[in-house]
């Protein structure tokens, strides 16, 4: 009976006692499994030909008052850096694109006139992005000889993709991720957590990832270009080389651009239909760098002289 007594008591102080739940996770925003496999295959590396783009990530705000005080100016804004640090590594990482940093840079004319300036390199798109959402949230529970704490970190991310010749927003998409931890003891044995910092970067980098396979997706979208450096005989000197995707054997199309017309309807600049004048055949690659590499290609059909309207697509 003093037994039976022993094993309810005991029985009673285990159900008492709050549950220690898994090690800390990262959860990111649920979409389709379809849209998951999509965004492995758009990130996943590949022995294929890529031409690379250059995108500048220039703003990225953080538009939540998280973080901000009375003595913090626009300057000092950890979260959004934090958010612009974490997309560059991803786009570098991909080895899709060649990636610059704008910080400084607050309107899209500023970019306009990049191209002009020393040292600068202009880019084929600009990306402007803000911390939308972001908090933090702490529970617990506690028993007769346990108790429980759990961290929870939310973060929204909105992206555009700016046409820096324009100033026109041709992509926007958001993205959202969470990230929590829990700690417990029982009897007074286990861990206690005091505040994880790491739970922002892991959620804004769970918003990341919920978004930034559309982006890349957009950006391949858009047509690459390169220019002519010189032209001799049959002989061109073409910019973008083996580190960019342009390596020997590869075949390009040169075009002579469309005039430039102006639209009453929209206001906007629209070219007319480019026209093919020749096709080239890469033979080789020169510099070291994907900023000043080149290559020299052969002239398979057509002619090409050294004519600033003149540009290579593939």
């Amino acid at each position: 009976m003093k037994k039976a007594l022993a094993m309810c008591a005991a029985s009673a102080m285990l159900a008492a006692c709050a549950t220690v739940s898994t090690p800390p996770q990262v959860r990111e925003a649920p979409i389709p499994r379809t849209q998951q496999q999509a965004a492995q295959v758009t990130n996943a590396p590949t022995d294929e030909k890529v031409v690379k783009r250059k995108i500048a990530i220039g703003r990225f705000s953080n538009e939540t008052r998280y973080g901000r005080t009375f003595v913090t100016d626009a300057s000092l804004d950890p979260l959004g850096k934090q958010a612009s640090d974490i997309l560059a590594s991803r786009l570098v990482a991909s080895k899709q694109f060649l990636v610059f940093e704008r910080p400084d840079i607050a309107k899209v004319s500023a970019e306009q006139s990049l191209s002009k300036d020393a040292g600068l390199i202009g880019v084929d798109a600009l990306i402007l992005g803000s911390v939308t959402e972001f908090g933090r949230s702490t529970t617990g529970k506690s028993g007769f000889l346990s108790a429980t704490k759990v961290q929870n970190a939310h973060a929204k991310v909105e992206l555009r993709l700016v046409d820096v010749k324009t100033g026109y927003v041709f992509f926007s998409a958001s993205g959202t991720g969470e990230a929590s931890t829990e700690s417990g003891e029982i009897a007074g044995f286990g861990s206690r957590a005091d505040y994880d910092g790491s739970l922002n970067d892991k959620a804004i980098s769970a918003a990341i990832s919920d978004v930034i396979g559309r982006m890349m997706t957009k950006l391949k979208e858009r047509p690459w270009k390169s220019d002519i450096l010189k032209a001799e005989g049959s002989t061109v000197y073409i910019s973008g080389g083996a580190l960019q995707g342009i390596k020997p054997g590869s075949t390009l199309h040169v075009y002579r651009a469309g005039e430039s017309v102006q639209s009453g309807q929209t206001g906007f600049t629209i070219a007319l239909p480019p026209t093919s004048i020749a096709t080239i055949r890469v033979t080789s690659n020169f510099g070291d760098s994907e900023v000043n590499e080149g290559s020299v290609a052969l002239v398979t059909s057509g002619t090409v002289t050294k004519d600033k309207s003149l540009f290579v697509a593939e």
